[in-house]
């Protein structure tokens, strides 16, 4: 008995594969539109079954931007995102709306393969396990149908090696935001010293352009045997016109040049009337030391790249701690503490790759210092 069992069992099991002759698996990669979220593009996977005209799209993009603290928890690496199915016309209707392209890579998987991809997907889309903790560089929605895919092989997957240029996640992200500079410069305010390291191809593969162009050239390597990972490579959309919405008129660097302009003819005043501008200085410490809440704060971040900002050593909450001695003009010893830390903070220069417009800040506050300890030593 357990013999025809096990015999109905193969028949059945050959029966269900032999179907899925008729299935096409695709990696789908959907080009970036103008919505802040999507600025680096996306990734999913199409299940398509010709015979049955099941046509699904797994997404695990899909987040509640509503939900209370949305921004907040994502800045601290709190946010939860979750895998979602839904029908490709809607998918691709989704995306012409917002005028991006998508290319669908057809992957060339074997019937078993597609099996366990198929079981892979339904034990993912259980409500236990739909749910996962987003982080934007090593766990998203393109590392995610790579890696479910990797599992499902029953060999190994062989990237062609890119050229030896190993950009930082710091260098990938600014090309994604290249015409948003204020998108840029909070990117780059928020980024510590570990988003300056050199990334490994497969570190590069958050990006879903890196994982499409890695997934043309892969190899899936089997029993002594290479076929590629890709079968074929077709346009399911054409890129269609997009509304760019501009930004602040003025470019961070622009901002800062003004500040440092202003600075210099509040210096030359104080310079000439031997005496400071309380409201000036007590203007510039409040936004410095509100700026530092936030970066002291990034440091308790889950997200790995933010832990460690020398940024930290400019905008920090020390200035609210010496306020009220400077605006009651006071002896302080904050003038000495600052220039020390932007001391600290232009050497800090040759590890981390500052957000524009840094530097000059750091010379204005650098000015604002001296003035006061000129000043004060004139007095004495």
């Amino acid at each position: 008995m357990a013999v025809v069992e096990t015999m109905a069992d193969k028949v059945y099991e050959e029966q269900y594969l032999s179907q899925l002759d008729a299935v096409e698996v695709s990696l789908l990669t959907c080009s970036p539109h103008e919505e802040i979220y999507s600025l680096y593009g996306h990734s999913a996977l199409r299940w398509h079954d010709q015979k049955t005209a099941e046509d699904i799209v797994f997404n695990w993009g899909l987040f509640n931007f509503d939900k209370p603290y949305f921004v907040l928890r994502f800045v601290f690496g709190l946010t939860d995102y979750e895998v979602g199915g839904f029908p490709y016309p809607l998918f691709l209707q989704e995306y012409k709306h917002v005028g991006s392209s998508v290319t669908e890579q057809v992957l060339n998987l074997t019937n078993t393969e597609k099996a366990r991809l198929r079981d892979a997907l339904e034990e993912n889309l259980k409500p236990e396990n739909r749910v996962y903790r987003y982080n934007y560089f090593y766990d998203n929605c393109s590392t995610r149908p790579r890696d479910i895919i990797e599992r499902s092989l029953e060999g190994k997957v062989e990237y062609q090696t890119r050229d030896d240029y190993q950009p930082s996640y710091r260098e990938i992200v600014r090309v994604c935001t290249r015409n948003h500079p204020w998108a840029t410069f909070g990117n780059d305010i928020l980024l510590g010293v570990k988003a300056d390291f050199k990334t490994s191809q497969r570190e590069q593969e958050f990006l879903p352009a890196n994982l499409l162009y890695d997934f043309d050239r892969a190899q899936i390597y089997s029993d002594g045997d290479y076929r590629p990972l890709v079968k074929e490579r077709r346009i399911a959309l054409q890129g269609g016109v997009q509304v760019i919405e501009k930004d602040f008129p003025l470019s961070p660097m622009a901002c800062a040049l003004v500040l440092l302009g202003l600075s210099l003819l509040i210096l030359a005043w104080e310079w000439r009337c031997k005496k400071t501008v309380v409201a000036w200085d007590a203007l510039l410490m409040l936004l410095q030391g509100l700026a530092g809440c936030v970066l002291f704060a990034m440091l308790f971040s889950q997200h790995p790249t933010t832990s460690t900002n020398l940024q930290l050593l400019l905008l920090n909450p020390l200035p609210l701690g010496f306020l009220y001695s400077v605006v009651r003009r006071r002896k302080t010893h904050w003038w000495p503490i600052q220039i020390l830390l932007i001391c600290c903070f232009l050497l800090g220069s040759l590890l981390q790759d500052y957000a524009e417009g840094m530097l000059i800040l750091a010379l204005c506050l650098l000015l604002r210092s001296c003035i006061h300890l000129i000043i004060e030593k004139k007095k004495a």
